[in-house]
Protein backbone atom coordinates (compact mmCIF):
# COMPACT_ATOMS: atom_id res chain seq x y z
CA UNK A 1 0.00 0.00 0.00
CA UNK A 2 2.59 1.91 0.99
CA UNK A 3 4.53 1.93 -2.68
CA UNK A 4 1.35 2.53 -3.99
CA UNK A 5 1.08 6.03 -2.12
CA UNK A 6 4.51 6.81 -2.93
CA UNK A 7 4.20 5.98 -6.52
CA UNK A 8 0.99 8.02 -6.72
CA UNK A 9 2.99 10.77 -5.16
CA UNK A 10 5.81 10.57 -7.65
CA UNK A 11 3.25 10.45 -10.89
CA UNK A 12 2.02 13.80 -9.10
CA UNK A 13 5.09 15.49 -8.66
CA UNK A 14 6.50 14.45 -12.43
CA UNK A 15 2.87 15.99 -13.85
CA UNK A 16 3.26 19.12 -11.97
CA UNK A 17 7.35 19.61 -12.62
CA UNK A 18 5.98 18.94 -16.53
CA UNK A 19 3.26 21.40 -16.37
CA UNK A 20 5.06 23.79 -15.12
CA UNK A 21 7.73 23.56 -17.74
CA UNK A 22 5.62 23.32 -20.39
CA UNK A 23 3.92 27.02 -19.15
CA UNK A 24 7.47 28.19 -18.83
CA UNK A 25 8.06 27.12 -22.16
CA UNK A 26 5.38 28.28 -23.80
CA UNK A 27 5.54 31.62 -22.35
CA UNK A 28 9.28 31.90 -23.74
CA UNK A 29 8.08 30.79 -26.86
CA UNK A 30 5.22 34.06 -27.04
CA UNK A 31 8.12 36.41 -25.74
CA UNK A 32 10.65 35.75 -28.12
CA UNK A 33 8.41 35.85 -31.03
CA UNK A 34 8.58 39.54 -30.10
CA UNK A 35 11.87 39.45 -29.82
CA UNK A 36 12.74 39.76 -33.90
CA UNK A 37 15.62 42.72 -34.55
CA UNK A 38 14.47 44.94 -37.70
CA UNK A 39 17.15 47.14 -39.19
CA UNK A 40 16.01 50.08 -41.78
CA UNK A 41 12.53 48.55 -41.78
CA UNK A 42 11.05 51.37 -44.36
CA UNK A 43 10.88 49.32 -47.63
CA UNK A 44 9.33 50.68 -51.16
CA UNK A 45 9.01 47.66 -53.53
CA UNK A 46 11.65 45.65 -52.16
CA UNK A 47 13.77 48.77 -52.12
CA UNK A 48 15.53 49.52 -48.93
CA UNK A 49 16.20 53.00 -48.02
CA UNK A 50 19.03 54.09 -45.98
CA UNK A 51 19.32 57.50 -44.30
CA UNK A 52 22.59 59.29 -43.74
CA UNK A 53 23.70 62.85 -42.85
CA UNK A 54 26.62 64.88 -43.17
CA UNK A 55 28.06 66.09 -39.57
CA UNK A 56 30.95 68.09 -38.16
CA UNK A 57 33.11 67.85 -35.04
CA UNK A 58 34.47 71.50 -33.78
CA UNK A 59 37.30 71.78 -30.94
CA UNK A 60 39.56 74.12 -29.90
CA UNK A 61 43.56 73.38 -29.43
CA UNK A 62 45.13 75.27 -26.13
CA UNK A 63 46.31 77.89 -28.51
CA UNK A 64 43.00 78.87 -29.55
CA UNK A 65 43.26 77.31 -32.90
CA UNK A 66 39.77 75.76 -33.95
CA UNK A 67 39.89 72.62 -36.08
CA UNK A 68 37.20 70.69 -37.45
CA UNK A 69 36.22 67.42 -39.05
CA UNK A 70 33.20 66.20 -41.28
CA UNK A 71 32.32 63.00 -41.39
CA UNK A 72 29.15 60.39 -43.08
CA UNK A 73 26.52 59.39 -40.29
CA UNK A 74 26.56 56.56 -40.88
CA UNK A 75 29.80 55.23 -41.08
CA UNK A 76 29.39 52.63 -42.23
CA UNK A 77 26.56 50.96 -43.98
CA UNK A 78 26.23 47.26 -44.56
CA UNK A 79 24.54 45.26 -47.82
CA UNK A 80 23.77 42.52 -49.25
CA UNK A 81 24.84 41.44 -53.05
CA UNK A 82 22.42 42.68 -55.47
CA UNK A 83 20.41 44.51 -52.82
CA UNK A 84 18.09 47.02 -54.28
CA UNK A 85 18.80 50.20 -51.99
CA UNK A 86 18.36 53.89 -52.08
CA UNK A 87 20.85 56.15 -49.95
CA UNK A 88 19.15 59.18 -48.80
CA UNK A 89 21.43 61.87 -47.80
CA UNK A 90 20.63 64.50 -46.10
CA UNK A 91 22.97 67.71 -45.84
CA UNK A 92 23.26 69.21 -42.69
CA UNK A 93 27.21 70.78 -42.14
CA UNK A 94 29.13 72.38 -44.85
CA UNK A 95 28.04 74.16 -47.78
CA UNK A 96 28.28 70.88 -50.07
CA UNK A 97 30.23 67.69 -50.14
CA UNK A 98 31.19 66.75 -53.78
CA UNK A 99 32.06 62.50 -53.29
CA UNK A 100 32.36 59.83 -55.53
CA UNK A 101 31.94 56.02 -54.61
CA UNK A 102 35.33 54.25 -55.19
CA UNK A 103 35.25 51.30 -58.04
CA UNK A 104 31.67 52.68 -59.74
CA UNK A 105 30.96 55.30 -61.61
CA UNK A 106 28.50 56.84 -59.25
CA UNK A 107 29.18 60.57 -58.46
CA UNK A 108 27.28 63.86 -56.79
CA UNK A 109 27.15 66.47 -54.26
CA UNK A 110 24.99 67.06 -50.97
CA UNK A 111 24.42 70.39 -50.46
CA UNK A 112 23.19 71.94 -46.76
CA UNK A 113 19.68 71.60 -46.43
CA UNK A 114 18.92 69.29 -49.03
CA UNK A 115 18.20 65.49 -49.68
CA UNK A 116 19.78 63.62 -52.25
CA UNK A 117 18.82 60.21 -53.34
CA UNK A 118 21.31 57.99 -54.48
CA UNK A 119 20.15 54.14 -56.08
CA UNK A 120 22.82 51.55 -55.18
CA UNK A 121 22.94 48.14 -56.06
CA UNK A 122 26.08 45.98 -55.98
CA UNK A 123 26.52 42.81 -57.67
CA UNK A 124 30.07 42.25 -56.44
CA UNK A 125 30.76 41.85 -52.61
CA UNK A 126 33.95 43.93 -51.31
CA UNK A 127 34.16 47.78 -48.97
CA UNK A 128 33.23 50.35 -50.76
CA UNK A 129 34.43 53.46 -50.07
CA UNK A 130 31.96 57.22 -50.45
CA UNK A 131 34.54 59.90 -50.43
CA UNK A 132 33.74 63.22 -50.08
CA UNK A 133 36.47 65.43 -52.34
CA UNK A 134 36.28 68.48 -50.36
CA UNK A 135 37.37 66.79 -47.31
CA UNK A 136 39.71 64.20 -48.54
CA UNK A 137 42.42 64.30 -46.02
CA UNK A 138 43.43 66.18 -42.51
CA UNK A 139 44.13 69.45 -43.87
CA UNK A 140 40.98 69.89 -45.61
CA UNK A 141 39.06 68.94 -42.88
CA UNK A 142 38.76 65.24 -43.41
CA UNK A 143 38.87 62.81 -44.03
CA UNK A 144 35.01 62.67 -44.98
CA UNK A 145 35.00 58.78 -45.45
CA UNK A 146 31.83 56.18 -45.69
CA UNK A 147 32.13 52.43 -45.70
CA UNK A 148 29.37 50.30 -47.99
CA UNK A 149 30.28 46.99 -46.53
CA UNK A 150 28.66 44.35 -49.37
CA UNK A 151 28.67 40.82 -48.69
Amino acid sequence: MMDFIFLKKRTLILFLITCVLALFFSGWLILKKADTVVFNAQSTNDVRIIHMVTGEYKSNLKNGKQIEAYRWDPGTIFLKRNEKVQLSVYGVNGMEHPFYIEGTSIKGTIRKGEELVVPLQFNKEGTYRLICQAHSDKEHNGPMIAYIVVN
